[in-house]
């Protein structure tokens, strides 16, 4: 518990992305990885590779969609009637043919090609529950090639003022992040705004959400105008460091262990302001640090090399894992596991959530460290939250796509979830560090195995080709 206090100390300010906090937190780490002696494996024979982001919002007043059809015009404000979800702010205004998508998530995916350069009006019925296959859906939309993804929106007004508030938070985004990463702009327009010129295209929402459609639009006419106002610019670190192997063939190959270093920084206004996020993600940073340490001691070398990993602008979408794997400072095709650690000291006392179990075969060599450690008293389970996305929404997702079989270990949310009351002596100490230990005989058991994990063609298929 020492690491976890010192990472979640009221004087880290919750280490945001970017802040002086975040830096004491990577000079903290990379301290403990020289002195446990890892060779440097950032930037310029240093522990650190840094990235550079932008802090954003976009400019409402200069932002907006127009829709135009047969002489009627309607024109959807950001901020007012529309709100952008997620993809690359382009440079100038974006126009072109419009494909009408409508129906399930399976009926979009049918689309394939056809998106190709189009500006897409998606029809969505969010009277009804938004399964996390379509949201999913969506994102897969954006990144297929189209020149932009409008959501027509039926949300009732409450919700859709939540939205829009929520929207206009500032973003951090990093400065290089490629167009056909963060995919298309995608915007959710209210259809309150549009009704004439929905009409005047020969549209009836209500109608069009009742059954699949696919095809052009060719009385209609959508521009999105998306401009972005600049906050703030920052250059942020990953810490990186390796423990060479043993083997001398096995040693070009990398386990990487991972627990991202950044928090959510300070909630003004409140008595106790500072988000300490003891565990998020001062218990995986804490944890790392452990295994470090361990690896460390004479004699348990494993065959392969390890990689640890202590990435920064996690909670800002996952901004450090996607640069590591985007600009690897070892070959990444030479990185045969990711096990990531996020959340790991609360809930459950003698189970943990492994995502991934049966994704690839390191499901299997858990399974089999469980049996050969039952000291440990840890059971691993599969998600139990398939609709939170999880699989999405922390540091492994990034190996993953780039075809890294992976684990992620967590134990989960709870009421102190991004809260300033997310405090060291909340944490369950005695179970973290029979978790961290199941984590070293994994990943010894990996780096030692003759043979390279390997996915299941479902999931690689479904995660890696898609």
């Amino acid at each position: 518990m020492r690491r976890v206090r010192a990472i979640a100390a009221d004087s880290m300010m919750g280490r945001d992305t970017p802040s002086p906090g975040l830096e004491r937190t990577a000079g903290y780490v990379a301290s403990e990885f020289q002195r446990a002696g890892l060779r440097p494996a950032g930037e310029e024979g240093s522990y650190l590779q840094r990235f550079a982001v932008t802090r954003w919002t976009v400019d409402t007043g200069r932002s907006a969609v127009e829709f135009t059809a047969n002489g009627s015009r309607g024109v959807a404000r950001i901020g007012t009637d529309a709100r952008v979800v997620l993809g690359a702010i382009p440079s100038a205004p974006v126009q072109g043919s419009v494909l009408l998508l409508t129906g399930s998530d399976r009926a979009i995916a049918r689309a394939g090609a056809r998106v190709k350069d189009q500006i897409i009006l998606l029809v969505i019925d969010f009277s009804n529950p938004i399964s996390p296959a379509l949201n999913q859906r969506i994102v897969d939309l954006a990144r297929a090639g189209p020149r932009a993804v409008v959501i027509l929106s039926n949300r009732d007004s409450v919700t859709f003022s939540q939205r829009l508030a929520t929207a206009a938070r500032p973003r951090l985004t990093r400065d290089l992040e490629p167009v056909s990463e963060e995919g298309a702009p995608v915007v959710e327009v209210h259809e309150r705004a549009l009704g004439p010129v929905l009409a005047a295209a020969g549209l009836d929402p209500a109608l069009l959400r009742r059954q699949d459609h696919q095809r052009m639009v060719p009385g209609l006419a959508i521009e999105l105008r998306l401009e972005r106002r600049v906050i703030a610019q920052a250059n942020v670190p990953n810490v990186v460091g390796i423990l060479e192997g043993s083997d001398p063939r096995l040693r070009r190959e990398y386990v990487v262990y991972s627990a991202h270093i950044d928090h959510i920084g300070v909630s003004h206004g409140q008595a106790d302001s500072v988000n300490n996020g003891a565990d998020d993600n001062a218990s995986g940073v804490a944890g790392l640090l452990e295994l470090v340490e361990a690896f460390s001691q004479p004699g348990a070398r494993p065959k392969r090399s390890l990689l640890f990993l202590a990435p920064s602008g996690e909670e800002d979408g996952l901004l450090g894992s996607a640069h590591f794997t985007e600009h690897p400072t070892v070959p990444l095709r030479q990185v045969v596991a990711n096990l990531n650690m996020d959340l790991v000291g609360r809930n459950w006392r003698d189970s943990v959530i492994a995502v991934g179990l049966e994704q690839s075969d390191l499901g299997g060599t858990l399974r089999l460290v469980v049996r050969a450690h039952p000291e440990l008293r840890m059971t691993p389970i599969a998600d139990r939250w398939p609709e939170e996305r999880i699989f999405y929404r922390s540091d492994h997702y990034n190996f993953a796509r780039k075809g890294v079989p992976i684990l992620f270990f967590t134990s989960g949310t709870h009421a102190d979830y991004h809260q300033p009351s997310d405090e060291p002596q909340t944490l369950d100490g005695e179970k973290e560090a029979r978790l961290v230990r199941l984590l070293f005989y994994v990943g010894a058991a990996v780096a030692d195995k003759i043979s390279r994990p390997q996915w299941t063609p479902d999931s690689y298929r479904q995660i890696v080709e898609r």
